[in-house]
């Protein structure tokens, strides 16, 4: 096991302790968990590059992380009724559209390669900031609702631009004659 797939472990079981943080009403340590989950993710992928500690573990592991940690920080602030439902509703269906779409392309025997778009990962980006942001407001009690109301509108359509790239993208693939991928 890599150092990297071990960082991204870790970031794996932070998730719950930064849900479960968020549900107690501690935002600051739910911030401070959430931040250095952020910084553990670029770390890893800097040991991975830097040091040759690239594997197939970790390409899976890594976004599994993310995900996992966006997706239930998301998912919790809606529940809490700090961001508006219809983000949670937009980020989760992004995903699900993605996996979605892997795991059809594999069902009818035509798999899509699984590589990160310019655009996804710019979402990617934003999701962390917004979410980061959002936590802070929480727990330090921050009168910035522009800057919120601002990062919301960019997660939204940073979001809907990265699902519609890799629906196109999977579209494309999808369309292309059999042997020819």
């Amino acid at each position: 096991m890599t150092i990297p797939n071990i960082i991204a472990l870790l970031r794996l079981v932070a998730v719950p302790f930064v849900i479960l943080l968020m549900i107690e009403d501690r935002m600051d340590l739910a911030f401070l968990l959430f931040v250095a989950a952020g910084i553990s993710d670029a770390v890893d992928g800097i040991i991975a590059r830097h040091f040759d500690q690239m594997s197939e573990l970790g390409a899976y592991l890594d976004p599994i992380a993310d995900k996992a940690l966006l997706m239930s920080i998301y998912g919790t602030l809606g529940y809490l009724g700090v961001i508006p439902a219809w983000l949670v509703v937009l980020v989760f269906s992004r995903d699900v559209l993605i996996v979605g779409g892997v795991v059809l392309s594999w069902i009818v025997g035509r798999p899509v390669a699984i590589e990160p778009l310019m655009i996804s990962k710019a979402n990617t980006a934003a999701q962390i900031a917004v979410a980061a942001l959002v936590l802070a407001v929480l727990a330090f009690d921050w009168d910035v609702p522009v800057l919120v109301a601002l990062g919301t509108v960019v997660v939204a359509v940073l979001t809907i631009t990265s699902a519609g790239a890799y629906l196109v993208s999977w579209a494309r693939h999808m369309g292309e004659p059999a042997g020819r991928e």
